[in-house]
């Protein structure tokens, strides 16, 4: 039987966890793995399961991005990070059996594996060292989180949260011979939800950040062509 990497080569790839602790799985843990994952394609803006709703599935995503929030009781909502090729979304309420404690939405069309709640954790008793790896990646998602909230708590203007923001972004991007550059499609409206600021100040900050050359735009990819200088914001 094909391990998960060897059965989804033929997918755009070979599957590369964005963590890296599935990697480490032995053959035989890989291929039951395997066995349960049925890729299926989602189109962008569905919502995959709303904070408070029973824990009943975890998603690996294959392909695409994720965005994972939060709402507070009068409306306001946080985005926490957004999940990528590799990761499991699901994964903390799966082992508590706890409600959801975020809401899950795509981002952009995706491909991802819906596995049952039951299904996973039954996985996880037959293999230990998954056992171990899933709870290595719980370690990483809480770090992520926690260096959300810093951003967002601990940043004492919007200047140096948004700059924080696009610079772990440009982590994941491409180095150029003009700076590093991905793909930035978020509304205005998201970016605020990401650093817990409004529409209007993140459209009047962007504007500032282009005319003092600290980004550039082309179309839907973002390029940093000095990254110390937009880091001096980062360190207000």
């Amino acid at each position: 039987m094909a391990t998960v990497n060897e059965m989804l080569s033929g997918y755009k790839g070979q599957v590369k966890w964005a963590s890296e602790v599935f990697d480490k799985l032995s053959r035989e843990a890989s291929e039951d793995l395997a066995s349960m994952i049925h890729p299926s394609s989602y189109p962008a803006k569905v919502v995959l399961f709303s904070e408070n709703e029973p824990s009943q599935h975890v998603f690996m995503v294959l392909d695409g991005e994720v965005k994972l929030s939060m709402n507070s009781s009068d409306g306001k909502r946080l985005i926490l990070r957004i999940a990528k090729k590799g990761e499991v979304v699901g994964l903390a309420s799966a082992f508590t059996g706890n409600p959801y404690e975020m809401t899950a939405e795509t981002l952009y069309p995706c491909v991802l594996a819906c596995i049952e709640r039951r299904e996973y954790m039954d996985f996880l008793m037959r293999h230990p060292e998954a056992y171990q790896t899933s709870t290595e990646e719980l370690g990483r998602q809480l770090t992520m989180a926690c260096e959300q909230l810093r951003t967002v708590a601990l940043s004492s203007s919007a200047p140096e949260k948004l700059a924080r923001l696009l610079l772990d972004w440009s982590k994941d991007g491409q180095s150029t011979e003009s700076g590093a550059r991905f793909r930035f499609c978020l509304t205005h409206e998201e970016v605020g939800e990401f650093i817990g600021t409004s529409r209007e100040t993140v459209t009047r900050t962007l504007k500032v950040f282009k005319s003092l050359r600290l980004v550039t735009f082309n179309g839907s990819t973002l390029s940093i062509p000095n990254r110390t200088a937009l880091e001096s914001y980062a360190a207000c």
